[in-house]
C-alpha cells in the first residue's frame, strides 16, 4: 500500500456537531504518512474478509481524507494498536468486547458521528455493524493499515473502483438463447434491455447497413457497383464477406488512424505562438496506419508507441511528442523549468489517458480530488518519461534489416552502372582545345577531356569564382583505359597539396584532405583561404597516362556558392615540366541563377535512350540501399533523466523529495523498475507493464473506444477517463466480457471490429420508437442504432470519391491546405485553388495546430492541443454555407457534374439518377426527380450537386 509523501497531512477524522472543546480533542484523528511504502503482512483471507465491510465504513464515514490545518490534537486510528492506545486524555477510541466503553460507538450512536459538514448519515444497519465489531472483540487483521484510498466514498473512486478490479469474462446471460442473438454481445444488451421493459429495433435494410459499416470502417461511402453485389447476394454469409473485404482494405487503416491520431493529438506543427511546422513528423503518421492495416497486436502497438526505438519501429515513439512544445519559451531558469515541466505533463498525460483511462495531470499539483492517484504516482511517470525531448532523430523505417542484408550486392551493382553512365556521358563530352564551345561551367558536376597525357602530377588552379573563395567537394583524375580509374584517390596514392586552406567557420568540414578522399558534399570540401582564388595540386602515386579530371562545387546540389567560374588544369609527368591541358576558355559564359542544361540533353538519341536506362537503374538502385530506410523524424530525442522531483503544489520553483521511476499504484502490480535503471529501460518496462493482460484498465479503455467509435458513445461515456467522473458503464458485464475476447483472441483490433459489426445490436433500424425515448432518449441501453453525422475527414473524402477525383495515393509528406510562405512565423493563409494533389485523402493533410480546415475545420475538428478521445457535434449556419458556397466545393461540384456528363451524357434524368447513386447509393424517387429536374433547370448540373452535398442523407448514417 503506498500512502503520501513526506509532509503531507491527510486528515482522517471523526467529530460530533457541537464544535471543538479541549474535552473534544479525541474527536479529531489524524494520520501523518510518511511517503514509504508500507509493505503488509498478509492476513488470513477469513479475517481479512470479515474486517473488509468494518474497514470500509470505518474509510468510507470516518477517515475520509481532508485538506487543510493539522487539528491540535491527532489521534492514529489508521492501525490496531493506534485505535486501543488512544489520544491525549488516554481514552481508547475501541474497548475490544466492550461497544459501552468505546468512544468511537458512542460517538456513533449518539449521532455526533461522521460530522455534520461531511452530510453524511450511518444507517442503523450500519451503526449495528460497528457496534457487533466492537462486542466482538474489534478483529483486526494483523499488520493491516487503512488507506483513505482503499475504498469508495460518495465524493471519489477508491481502490475498489470497478475499473481497477481485475477483468473477470461474465458468464452469458439467459437471452443468449434467444433467436435475436448472434453473438454474445447481443445477449448482454437484450438482457439490459428486458430489466428495463425494452426490446430491440428491428434490423435496418440492407443498403442501410451496408453504407454504415462501409463509412464505419473505412470512412468512404460504398461504390455503385459494391451496393449492386451485396443486396443481389443471397448467401447466409454474404454479411461476414462485406466485412472482411473492408478489413482487408488499405483504406481501413486511414479510417480508424485518425482516431487514434485524435487520442495522441497529433498535428504537424509546434503550436504556440510561432505555430512553425514539423515537416518530418508524418512518419507516425504512416506508421500508425500500417500497424492498423497489419492489425497488429494492440500489445505491441503500445510497446511500439512508447519504446519503439528498442523495438525496430523507431518512427512510433512520435507518439511521445505529438504534442505541442514552445519553440520560443522563456529564457530565464523558471520559464525554462515551467516549459520542461509542461512537455513532460503533456507526455504524462497523454500516455496515462491513451493507454489507461487516468486522467493524471490531476495529480500534477497535489493527490487526485477523486481517483486514488497520488502525487507520487504523477512524478513515478514522469520520471519514466523524463529522457524524452521534443526534436527529430535519424530512425530507421521498414525495410532497413532486408536492405542491410543486400547491400553488398547493391553497391556493387550501384558503382557498375554508375561508371557505364559516367563514361556514356563523358564520351560524347567535347574534348577541350577541339574547337568546340563546351558547355559552361555547372556547380553540380564538369569534367575536362583532354588528349591522353603521362602525368606525375596535376594542378587545378582557379583565376575567378562566382563569389568569395572557391571552393571544391571532390576532384578526379582519370586514366585513359577501360575501366577509368580514379588516380586522385588518397586511397590509390594520390597526395594533396594546396596554396591555402580556409580558416573560418566549420573548419571540420572544409578541409584539404576531403577534396580526394571520395566523398562528395559541401559537408567533404576544401575551400581556400583566398578570395576568387587558389589552386589544388594532386601528385599521384605513380606516373600514368590520363585524359579527364572531373570536379564540382557541390554534387549534392545544395550549394552554388563559391564556383570557380575561370580556372586552368595543368599536368606535369616525372621530373617534368607542367603544361596547361585544358581550362574555361573554351566553355560557354556561365550565368549565376541559370539553370545549367542536363548533360544528358547534349546526348545524340540513341546513346540518351541508354542513358535513361541506366539512370533509371541508379535511382532504383539507390532506393535500394539501407540509408533509403532512413530518414530524419520528428519522433523525439532521448538522454538520461536527471533526478526527478515531486514539485509542492505543482511549482517549479519548489521541488521537494526525488521520486524514483513508477506508475499508478492503485492498479494493482509494481513497475518493477530499480531506480537507477536507464532511460531506455524506464520506457519499455512502462510499456510493458501497460501492454500486459494482467492490467485491469488496458484492454477495458481499448474495447471501450471502438465502442464508442462504432455506436457514438462508449459504454462509459469518456473514453479518456474510465475513473470517478467517467461514472459506471452503461453495460458492466458486457465491458468485462468484450476486454477478455480482446485479450484472447491475441489482441486484435479486426477480430473486435468484426464482432461487433456482426452483432444484431449493431444491424438494428435507427427509427425511433415512442415507447422506448420514453424510457431511454438517450439511447445508452441501445434499442436502436443511433444516427450520427460523419466527422469532417469522411464529409471531404466522401466528396472527392463521389466527384471522382479521389486520390488514393498512400503514405509520404501530406499535402498543404495553406499557401506556401517563408516567413519565420509562417502565416496559415487557407488555399482557394485546390488540384489534384489536394485530392487525396484527408488524413493526408499537414494539419497544423490550433488552425483548422478553411472548409472542413468547422465540422469540429480538434486542435491537436491535448487529446481528444472524442469530437462534439455542433450544428451551425457555417458548416451548411461552408458546404455550398466555398471555393473547394464549387470546385467539387463542378467535378462532380462533369463526372455525371461523361457517365450519363445527354440524359438529364439518367445524370439525377446517377447522381443518387453514387451520394447515397440509391436512385431517385418521383417526387425526388421531379425537384430534381427543376434545380438542374434553374441552376445546371452543379446545382443539384451541390445540393446533394449538402443533404442530411449525404452527412449522415443512420
Amino acid at each position: 500500500m503506498l500512502a503520501p509523501r513526506a509532509g503531507k497531512t491527510s486528515a482522517l477524522w471523526v467529530s460530533n456537531s457541537q464544535g471543538y472543546n479541549s474535552n473534544m480533542r479525541v474527536q479529531h484523528l489524524v494520520c501523518l504518512f510518511t511517503g514509504a511504502v508500507w509493505l503488509l503482512a498478509l492476513p488470513a483471507r477469513a479475517a481479512e474478509d470479515a474486517f473488509l465491510p468494518v474497514a470500509r465504513l470505518l474509510v468510507k464515514y470516518c477517515l475520509e481524507c481532508h485538506s487543510g490545518p493539522e487539528p491540535a490534537a491527532a489521534l492514529n486510528l489508521t492501525t490496531r494498536e493506534g485505535l486501543l492506545a488512544g489520544g491525549e486524555s488516554g481514552e481508547a477510541a475501541v474497548v475490544p468486547g466492550q461497544p459501552e466503553q468505546s468512544y468511537l460507538v458512542h460517538q456513533v450512536q449518539s449521532g455526533n458521528m461522521p460530522p455534520e459538514k461531511t452530510r453524511r448519515v450511518l444507517t442503523e444497519a450500519e451503526r449495528q455493524q460497528l457496534v457487533a465489531w466492537v462486542a466482538a472483540g474489534a478483529a483486526w487483521p494483523e499488520g493491516r493499515v487503512l488507506d483513505p484510498y482503499d475504498f469508495t466514498t460518495e465524493h471519489r473512486a477508491g481502490k475498489d473502483w470497478w475499473s481497477l478490479q481485475p477483468v473477470v469474462r461474465p458468464s452469458l446471460p439467459a437471452e443468449a438463447a434467444d433467436p435475436w442473438v448472434r453473438n454474445p454481445i447481443d445477449a448482454f444488451v437484450l438482457a439490459r434491455l428486458r430489466v428495463a421493459g425494452l426490446e430491440p429495433s428491428p434490423e435496418a435494410e440492407r443498403l442501410t447497413w451496408l453504407r454504415r459499416v462501409t463509412f464505419d470502417l473505412v470512412g468512404l461511402p460504398p461504390t455503385p457497383e459494391e451496393i449492386e453485389a451485396f443486396l443481389a447476394d443471397a448467401a447466409a454469409d454474404a454479411y461476414e464477406r462485406v466485412v472482411d473485404r473492408l478489413l482487408a482494405s488499405p483504406r481501413y487503416g486511414e479510417r480508424w488512424a485518425r482516431h487514434w491520431l485524435d487520442v495522441a493529438r497529433f498535428a504537424e506543427s509546434a503550436g504556440y505562438e510561432v505555430n512553425t511546422a514539423r515537416p518530418n513528423a508524418w512518419p507516425y503518421r504512416d506508421y500508425v496506419i500500417a500497424a492498423l492495416n497489419e492489425d497488429r497486436p494492440y500489445d505491441q502497438f503500445i510497446v511500439e508507441q512508447l519504446a519503439g526505438d528498442q523495438t525496430g519501429a523507431e518512427a512510433a515513439t512520435g507518439f511521445l511528442v505529438a504534442g505541442a512544445h514552445d519553440l520560443v519559451g522563456i529564457k530565464n531558469i523558471e520559464g525554462q523549468l515551467q516549459q520542461r515541466a509542461d512537455d513532460l505533463d503533456d507526455m504524462v498525460s497523454t500516455t496515462a489517458g491513451a493507454f489507461l483511462g487516468i486522467t493524471m495531470n490531476c495529480a500534477r499539483c497535489h493527490d487526485h480530488k477523486f481517483d486514488p492517484v497520488t502525487q507520487t504516482d504523477y512524478y513515478g511517470l514522469a520520471a519514466v518519461l523524463a529522457g524524452v525531448q521534443h526534436g527529430e532523430r535519424v530512425v530507421r523505417l521498414p525495410g532497413y534489416e532486408e536492405r542491410l542484408r543486400h547491400e553488398p550486392e547493391v553497391r556493387r551493382e550501384l558503382a557498375e552502372v554508375q561508371a557505364r553512365l559516367r563514361e556514356l556521358l563523358w564520351m560524347h563530352e567535347p574534348v577541350a582545345g577541339s574547337g568546340q564551345v563546351r558547355p559552361p561551367v555547372s556547380p553540380v558536376g564538369n569534367v575536362d577531356r583532354f588528349l591522353p597525357v603521362r602525368a606525375r602530377k596535376v594542378r587545378f588552379t582557379i583565376l575567378a569564382t562566382s563569389d568569395a573563395e572557391p571552393c571544391l567537394d571532390e576532384l578526379e583524375v582519370y586514366t585513359a583505359e577501360q575501366p577509368p580509374r580514379n588516380v586522385a584517390l588518397e586511397a590509390a596514392g594520390g597526395r594533396a597539396t594546396a596554396s591555402s586552406v580556409y580558416a573560418g567557420g566549420a573548419l571540420e568540414i572544409h578541409q584539404l584532405a576531403h577534396v580526394n578522399d571520395g566523398r562528395y558534399g559541401n559537408a567533404r570540401s576544401w575551400i581556400s583561404a583566398e578570395p576568387q582564388a587558389g589552386w589544388v595540386e594532386i601528385e599521384l602515386a605513380e606516373e600514368c597516362l590520363i585524359d579527364r579530371v572531373a570536379w564540382a562545387r557541390d554534387r549534392e546540389g545544395k550549394y552554388a556558392d563559391r564556383l570557380a567560374t575561370r580556372y586552368r588544369i595543368e599536368v606535369a609527368p616525372e621530373g617534368g615540366a607542367w603544361r596547361v591541358v585544358a581550362s574555361s576558355e573554351d566553355r560557354a559564359l556561365y550565368q549565376p541563377g541559370s539553370p545549367p542544361a542536363a548533360p544528358q540533353e547534349r546526348l545524340p538519341p540513341e546513346a540518351r535512350a541508354e542513358h535513361d536506362l541506366l539512370a533509371s537503374r541508379i535511382d532504383e538502385l539507390r532506393a535500394a540501399l539501407p540509408e533509403a530506410a532512413t530518414m530524419s523524424v520528428y519522433a523525439g530525442a532521448f538522454k538520461e533523466p536527471e533526478p526527478v522531483r515531486r514539485l509542492h503544489r505543482g511549482e517549479v520553483m519548489q521541488p521537494r523529495e526525488v521520486v524514483p521511476p513508477g506508475a499508478v499504484a492503485a492498479l494493482g502490480r509494481p513497475l518493477e523498475l530499480d531506480p537507477a535503471a536507464p532511460e531506455p529501460l524506464r520506457r519499455l518496462t512502462l510499456a510493458r507493464w501497460i501492454a500486459s493482460g494482467d492490467n485491469p484498465r488496458t484492454a477495458r479503455v481499448m474495447v471501450n473506444r471502438l465502442w464508442h467509435h462504432h455506436f457514438g458513445r462508449g459504454l462509459v461515456a469518456t473514453p479518456n477517463d474510465l475513473g470517478w467522473h467517467g461514472g459506471l458503464p452503461s453495460h458492466a458485464e458486457l465491458l468485462d466480457w468484450l476486454a477478455d475476447e480482446f485479450v484472447q483472441r491475441g489482441w486484435s483490433l479486426k477480430a473486435m471490429h468484426r464482432l461487433i459489426v456482426l452483432s444484431a445490436t449493431y444491424r438494428q433500424a435507427s427509427a425511433p420508437r415512442a415507447e422506448c425515448v420514453a424510457v431511454d432518449a438517450a439511447n445508452r441501453l441501445l434499442w436502436r442504432y443511433a444516427p450520427r453525422r460523419l466527422e469532417a475527414e469522411s464529409i471531404r473524402d466522401a466528396v472527392l470519391a463521389v466527384s471522382g477525383v479521389l486520390d488514393l495515393r498512400m503514405g509520404g509528406p501530406g499535402y498543404d491546405a495553406f499557401e506556401p510562405n517563408t516567413n519565420y512565423v509562417k502565416v496559415y493563409i487557407p488555399k482557394t485553388n485546390f488540384g489534384p494533389a489536394e485530392w487525396r485523402r484527408m488524413i493526408y493533410e499537414s494539419r497544423p495546430r490550433m488552425v483548422p480546415d478553411a472548409t472542413f475545420g468547422m465540422f469540429d475538428c480538434p486542435d491537436a492541443s491535448r487529446s481528444q478521445p472524442q469530437r462534439p457535434t455542433s450544428l451551425t449556419p457555417l458548416q451548411a454555407l461552408s458546404l455550398l458556397n466555398s471555393p473547394f466545393m464549387v470546385q467539387q461540384a463542378e467535378l462532380f457534374a462533369a463526372r455525371l456528363r461523361r457517365e450519363a451524357p445527354l440524359d438529364t434524368t439518367a445524370q439525377i439518377q446517377r447522381a443518387f447513386l453514387l451520394a447515397f447509393g440509391r436512385t431517385a424517387d418521383e417526387v425526388e426527380l421531379e425537384s430534381a429536374r427543376a434545380a438542374v433547370a434553374s441552376g445546371g448540373l452543379e446545382s443539384l450537386c451541390r445540393a446533394l452535398f449538402n443533404a442530411n442523407e449525404f452527412l449522415y448514417v443512420h
